[in-house]
């Protein structure tokens, strides 16, 4: 049966066709930008004036230079070891709060959620938070102050909760029937069913990982143990290239060759997260809809 389309409907699919097409272009277009930059040759780049679609003059000195700075690699290894561990912590601390706000016949379930809830509009400040990392838990200078602060996240954890209680309950009862336990539900029957929402998770994690500049500002002091993004921020803000420029260089062309290596670090740090997502995007679009749907 040919559904017939109106004249109205058949405007507006061209318009809105033409529209996510530019809003296509304007967000693509920087990342394009600093990808073409990035392999540009530096003299060339800094002469030239207008859109950028193609490299000027195709040159990878850029990321030569970059792999001169030891702080790079460093910041690589920091990063990796806080996403990995810090989204592994999240994934077991939100599985397990997500799992006991979900279950029925809870105590005090309704104001627990509140509480949680309320974490999300207010909070004690940036100053408080400082004092009680730094002067109770000691996590001055620790990896430990970039994970445990942020270890559950309500918006996630809301996201999970909603997830884990679609679960039909009588998969719970046969369980209970068999003689498992509350540890044994929720990693051998609730996790396992709920792929879609641990994909989510990890995407989300490791995101707000992977990006966190400001923590690692506040209370890393160790330059041996800045993440990536701490150390781009660097490179960027303070202008510091000198440790991937020739030394005998002019200024100008310190300059000219800072500009490319600082797009070639933009890439460097983008990139990895970029190539996860579309591994994931199949189980994030369906992990949303679950927890938007059903909230």
């Amino acid at each position: 049966m040919k559904i017939k389309v109106s004249a109205a409907e058949r405007t507006f699919n061209v318009f809105n066709c033409i529209f996510m097409f530019l809003l296509m272009i304007v967000m693509a277009y920087p990342i394009w930008y600093v990808v073409m930059a990035s392999l540009s040759d530096n003299s060339l780049l800094m002469s030239y004036r207008g859109i950028l679609l193609l490299p000027r003059g195709f040159s990878t000195n850029a990321y030569t230079l970059m792999a001169k700075n030891p702080m790079i690699m460093k910041g690589y290894g920091n990063t990796i070891f806080i996403v990995v561990a810090g989204v592994t912590l999240n994934l077991i601390f939100t599985s397990i709060a997500a799992y006991f706000l979900s279950r029925k016949g809870v105590y005090w379930q309704k104001y627990v959620m509140m509480f949680i809830v309320f974490t999300m509009f207010f909070s004690g400040g940036l100053i408080p938070t400082y004092l009680v990392n730094t002067k109770i838990f000691h996590l001055k200078n620790s990896y430990w102050a970039l994970m445990l602060p942020g270890l559950i996240n309500t918006y996630n954890l809301i996201i999970m909760r909603t997830s884990f209680a679609s679960i039909p309950e009588s998969l719970e009862e046969s369980a209970r029937l068999d003689g498992a336990g509350h540890w044994t539900i929720l990693f051998r029957i609730v996790i396992p069913l709920s792929k879609a929402i641990i994909a989510v998770m990890i995407l989300y994690y490791a995101v707000a990982h992977w990006n966190s500049w400001f923590s690692a500002n506040i209370y890393i002091t160790d330059r041996s143990k800045y993440p990536l993004q701490l150390v781009l921020r660097e490179i960027l803000i303070s202008n510091d290239t000198s440790s991937m420029t020739a030394q005998d260089a002019s200024a100008a062309d310190q300059q000219s060759i800072g500009e490319t290596v600082k797009y070639a670090v933009i890439v460097a740090a983008t990139l990895p997260i970029l190539c996860v997502y579309p591994f994931l995007q199949k189980y994030f679009v369906k992990g949303v809809m679950v927890g938007a749907v059903k909230g």
